[in-house]
């Protein structure tokens, strides 16, 4: 689960960067779509935090407003399948679906970023693998106001 609030930090800022240096006097937008991207990364299992090889095939879009002052809103959805491999062969390996949405706003004097996950998958031995997660996370004026995870795993 840290590896996706990471992962939605990194995005934030790299968005942060790319819109910055098309600041103007009016709003800009940007959107960026992805299809059929696969990764492959070391992962936990959310349910059991035994370790693993994670392997997702998703598409996506990105949407990015930068309004005249310099703050930005954005959001981006990923949804597609995924693979979990556990590195102790006798534990089950599973397969499904997943969604991840995330957003965030900023702006002079804060910062929020949330994000909400799915994941639906079936183990090689029958059982199931559910996982639905919520995150928030707000700045204002550079002070930590409001930080949450709610985590259903089953």
């Amino acid at each position: 689960m840290s590896r996706r609030v990471v992962l939605v930090a990194c995005v934030a800022g790299l968005l942060v960067a790319m819109v910055a240096s098309t600041a103007s006097a009016q709003a800009n937008t940007f959107t960026q779509t992805v299809q059929g991207f696969t990764e492959s990364f070391p992962d936990l299992n959310p349910c059991t935090g035994d370790p693993g090889q994670v392997t997702v095939t998703y598409n996506g879009v990105f949407h990015i407003t930068e309004d005249p002052n310099g703050g930005f809103h954005v959001t981006g959805t990923l949804t597609g399948t995924f693979q979990f491999v556990p590195d102790d062969p006798s534990l089950p390996s599973y397969a499904g679906r997943f969604t991840d949405w995330f957003g965030g706003n900023v702006t002079s004097n804060g910062e929020g970023f949330w994000e909400t996950f799915r994941i639906n998958g079936t183990g090689s031995d029958g059982s199931k693998l559910v996982l639905n997660a919520v995150t928030q996370i707000h700045f204002s004026n550079g002070q930590l106001r409001v930080e949450f995870l709610k985590f259903n795993c089953r």
